[in-house]
């Protein structure tokens, strides 16, 4: 079994480089019904091609057609807008019992339109993990969760290579697939976007930005790490667990328009797990707050 990435930017570099150090070790062969490797790369730009097959160890193509036939599963590490144009070219090709796959964590398999027609398999395969650099994230992979999406026939067994690896991997209806990827943004994205709001409230008060920035680190981390060992309603804390309402209506007091309207929304999350955390405890007046009813 022979994998090609198609792309050569962070994504197809880090995932490249994990495989190859991990299909290296006997351990992790032995386990597998058949000898895996990766066959190299393919870019548009040919340098960059160079470059990745350099740092994995493995081949460079100058032709889309050379790498399809040199691959049993051939992996779309290119930027979603480019994911259907390189699907149109490939499927030109005799692609008959071949997996095709991309890495997008919003788009669905079925991007590739006609794929049973052509005799072969397509499905989505997602790191749930901020990939960053195009060198260094292949260290971070160990850790990372994955997602399989499309149909059971190979998805199943594509979770299963993933878990020999050593990695946790879930297969996902496709249906589900939009959702999955909304709740990585908010684990994510969002988050960086509540940090940034912080950041600025800190600077109304005097703060510089960077020192505005060293400033929440701790606290930031501190409340991460204990979200991750002890999940959010056990590491829940701050005035709406304690059913904290003085405070919390000092805080609606002075915050803009914008701010108070992202504390709200947020709010309303942080109280339903506070509900978890406390059944018992009465909130119906920290509902009214949130409410505007109050």
């Amino acid at each position: 079994m022979r994998i090609g990435f198609i792309g050569a930017g962070k994504v197809g570099f880090t995932l490249g480089k994990y495989l190859e150090q991990k299909l290296n070790k006997e351990e992790i062969q032995k386990n597998l019904p058949e000898t895996v490797t990766v066959s190299g790369y393919y870019s548009r730009q040919v340098e960059s091609a160079k470059e990745a097959a350099a740092f994995t160890n493995t081949e460079a193509f100058d032709d889309l057609k050379k790498i399809v036939c040199a691959s049993d599963v051939l992996m779309l590490t290119v930027p979603d807008g480019r994911i259907e144009a390189v699907w149109d070219s490939i499927k030109a090709f005799d692609i008959k019992g071949k997996l095709i796959c991309h890495c997008s964590g919003a788009m669905t398999s079925n991007i590739f339109s006609g794929v049973t027609e052509a005799g072969a398999f397509g499905y989505s395969i997602h790191p749930m993990y901020a990939i960053s650099s195009t060198t260094k994230s292949y260290r971070e992979m160990q850790k990372c969760f994955f997602t399989v999406e499309g149909a059971e026939e190979w998805g199943n067994k594509l979770c299963r290579f993933i878990r020999l690896l050593g990695n946790d991997c879930v297969l996902l209806s496709t249906e589900n697939k939009t959702k999955y990827h909304a709740a990585a943004v908010f684990a994510s994205n969002l988050v960086n976007g509540l940090y940034g709001s912080a950041v600025s409230l800190l600077e109304d008060c005097g703060f510089e930005e960077k020192q505005a920035e060293q400033a929440l680190v701790p606290l930031f981390m501190g409340n991460a790490s204990h979200i991750a060992e002890d999940g959010p309603v056990a590491g829940l804390t701050g005035p709406i667990e304690r059913n904290d309402t003085t405070t919390v209506k000092k805080h609606l007091n002075v915050l803009d328009a914008n701010e108070k309207h992202i504390y709200i929304s947020v709010s309303g999350a942080v109280l339903a797990l506070a509900e978890q955390k406390y059944p018992n405890r009465d909130y119906s007046e920290m509902k009214k707050i949130l409410s505007g009813q109050e």
